[in-house]
């Protein structure tokens, strides 16, 4: 890997570090002007990456917008940890060489293991195996569901009945 792109990967994975203390604003109005976003970027990463400059002026507002507000955000429903390991798994999948370097330093940035690195990109890889089956045999949608519900429910009753062990 280039040691510019790498630098600037590793510039976003201290952010995502940061996200947890970070104090996030509202997502960028419309009508903000790129040279207020990429100040804006630069405040917020310490660099104006390469990838964010590529991006069509007219549109870095809102695509800053939509990362800054979802993806560093610390007030979500979700973790940094959690939202890196989700974007691990979907660009093991897409796949995407830049999008598993940068989540999976950003994973561990975000306190990421190792085991939790192997499950999440084993998850993406059975949930694409299983996809793979149900689609490919035209498995009956509503068939499906009924019986992922029954499974569920009853999993949930021999929770509910199993005496702890000690």
């Amino acid at each position: 890997m280039r040691p510019n792109l790498r630098r600037t990967w590793t510039t976003l994975a201290a952010a995502g570090i940061l996200s947890a203390t970070a104090v996030v604003a509202a997502g960028q109005q419309p009508g903000t002007s790129a040279k207020d976003t990429y100040r804006d970027i630069e405040a917020t990463l310490g660099i104006v990456p390469g990838f964010l400059k590529a991006f069509p002026e007219a549109g870095i507002a809102g695509a800053w917008g939509e990362f800054k507000a979802v993806q560093l955000d610390p007030h979500t429903a979700l973790s940094g940890k959690e939202k890196q390991l989700i974007g691990l798994a979907v660009s093991a999948q897409i796949p995407c060489a830049y999008c598993i370097y940068f989540h999976t330093a950003a994973a561990r940035a975000n306190g990421a293991t190792d085991e939790e690195v192997r499950e999440a990109v084993a998850m993406a890889a059975i949930t694409r195996h299983w996809s793979t089956v149900l689609n490919g045999m035209s498995v009956d949608l509503p068939t499906f569901r009924k019986e992922t519900d029954t499974v569920l429910r009853m999993a949930a009753e021999k929770a509910n009945t199993a005496t702890p062990t000690q």
